[in-house]
């Protein structure tokens, strides 16, 4: 290995044994780390950038298998001893996932997940690790650290989630992070902070990090090179700078130019309400944990009233931890709350669960993170066909089948992947298996909680589109949920602006994006409309 780097990647190969034969997931590619510097693995959902670093650090699934040569530091990482790998990951190497929810137990609060290594590899005393995880909750941006040190992960936003994530990596003061996806459920604003944070500790600790990404527009000012990966290659890599002014492979060009575009057209007048809420609470309650503590009561959602009509989409925007997923969750039944919710109508505001369970097929919710909803003992196809089973029971296998076919092509996935596993999946593809699910069933009310934050700009464009047409053809509704403002204006014709559980601002969404009246609306609409927001910061100068 070259004496100036940390890591030395040469003629990686990642390989999966699946149903349907081998699937060659990474096919000989060579990648250089330097100590303190920062290199982006970028690329489309499914590239090969994660299963890169996943085989580097010995956590393939089962049925992969992994050639070549990875070596840190002069040590060599594939095919090492499991016990010696774990000398090295988790304190030399550490990563943040993509998907923090499958990372975090559920049955432990997160002031507990981030302290236990801490008690274990450095001897802290409880009211010591209590002390470092409060300023590492502070450092990631957790408002409150004090209290929401004993919430549970389901009591946190998916971006609260990923921030948690980031800091039980930086806990031990690690030699190289392996940041995957790291932003993706992060508002525009939030991610700056988090980058300047990770910049910051970067230069302080002097730590390697290696960035996985789809989004080129955090790349560029945070980034020293970039890898742009395609199919399983390295098609073009170099200096940051001098790929993005002058883009030699015609994959990256197109990977810089997609942006999701088009509007949708609001719905006729006098269109039916089909979802209604009205002076909506959710209230969470916590504390008395690891750490004692008195019990606390966190308002996540605020009397928010909102009537969403037949073929409409709201679009619901805010910061992380601003409750838009949680009212979400509260309209569908999915969680307890106050207020009156109504359903074509009919009082749904204390449907038990046999009520609730016919209605089921008409409000659907396709997941912010897919692979904690999607069971790992079922193939793709039985996962898509899971809900036919309890809605249309009388249909037989073949039909079932044949409608499976139908939802895959529709989300833009070969039919052929219907006998394979969801973890033989990118992040990407698992989303969009998701959102196959939850249309195979042909509902009437979608809530989709984030439904394009883990796809690349190209993926996302499709996607957008793909719900623009199911939504005119069958004139569904859709509650869209994200932090990703440039989506939200391609999809959604009226716009509800939440911060800290409440409405701050509402109306058509054309009207919202041109001329927003509140000033965090216009903090937040300034970060749209700037585009050029992470290339402008210079996270290296400060």
């Amino acid at each position: 290995m070259a004496e100036d780097n940390i890591l030395s990647v040469r003629g990686l190969h990642v390989d999966f044994e699946t149903n349907d034969g081998v699937v060659h997931a990474v096919k000989g590619i060579d990648i250089d780390v330097k100590p303190g510097e920062t290199v982006a693995i970028v690329g489309e959902s499914g590239s090969g950038k994660s299963q890169t670093m996943m085989a580097m650090m010995g956590l393939l699934a089962s049925n992969g298998r992994a050639r070549g040569s990875a070596r840190y530091r002069d040590k060599e990482l594939i095919g090492l001893p499991e016990r010696q790998l774990n000398h090295v990951r988790g304190e030399k190497i550490t990563m943040i996932f993509q998907e923090p929810m499958t990372s975090l137990d559920p049955l432990y609060r997160i002031g507990r997940q981030i302290a236990e290594p801490l008690i274990h590899h450095r001897g802290m005393s409880r009211s010591q690790a209590r002390a470092r995880v409060i300023e590492l909750l502070k450092l990631v941006g957790i408002p409150d650290p004090e209290r929401r040190i004993d919430a549970y992960p389901h009591e946190m936003s998916g971006g609260q989630r990923q921030r948690v994530m980031i800091a039980m990596a930086l806990a031990n003061d690690p030699d190289m992070l392996i940041a995957d996806e790291p932003t993706t459920a992060l508002d525009v604003t939030i991610q700056a902070q988090i980058l300047k944070l990770l910049a910051e500790l970067q230069r302080k600790l002097g730590m390697a990090i290696v960035f996985i990404t789809h989004d080129l527009g955090i790349v560029r000012r945070f980034a020293d090179r970039v890898y742009v990966m395609r199919s399983g290659e390295v098609v073009e890599s170099g200096e940051t700078e001098s790929l993005f002014a002058s883009p030699r492979h015609s994959y990256t060009k197109m990977l810089l130019s997609a942006e999701p575009t088009g509007r949708k057209e609001p719905p006729v007048p006098d269109a039916p309400i089909l979802l209604e809420g009205h002076n909506v609470e959710v209230v969470f309650r916590a504390g008395g944990g690891f750490f004692g503590g008195a019990e606390l009561e966190l308002r996540a959602v605020d009397r928010i009233s909102l009537a969403l009509r037949k073929g409409q989409t709201i679009g619901i925007v805010g910061e992380s931890g601003s409750g838009k997923s949680t009212l979400g969750r509260a309209l569908l039944r999915l969680l307890p709350s106050e207020g009156a919710i109504r359903f074509e109508a009919r009082d749904i505001s204390n449907a038990d669960k046999g009520e609730m369970r016919p209605l089921r097929k008409e409000l659907q919710l396709v997941f912010q993170d897919p692979f904690g909803s999607l069971s790992p003992r079922l193939t793709v196809g039985q996962v898509v066909t899971e809900g036919l089973l309890v809605h249309e029971p009388s249909l037989g296998a073949r039909e079932r089948d044949r409608r499976a076919i139908e939802a895959l092509k529709e989300v833009g996935l070969d039919p052929v992947m219907r006998n394979r596993y969801p973890h033989e999946f990118s992040g990407g593809q698992r989303q969009r298996i998701a959102i196959a699910r939850a249309m195979i069933l042909k509902p009437k009310v979608v809530v989709l909680d984030e439904p394009t934050s883990a796809l690349d700009r190209s993926v996302q464009k499709q996607i957008v589109e793909l719900l623009r047409d199911l939504q005119k053809a069958h004139g569904l509704s859709y509650l869209f949920i994200s932090h990703d403002l440039a989506v939200v204006r391609a999809m959604a014709d009226y716009l509800v602006v939440m911060k800290q559980g409440k409405i701050v601002e509402e109306g058509p969404t054309e009207e919202i994006f041109d001329n927003p009246s509140h000033s965090y609306t216009q903090t937040l609409m300034a970060a749209a409309v700037d585009q050029t927001r992470f290339r402008q910061l210079d996270l290296h100068t400060g």
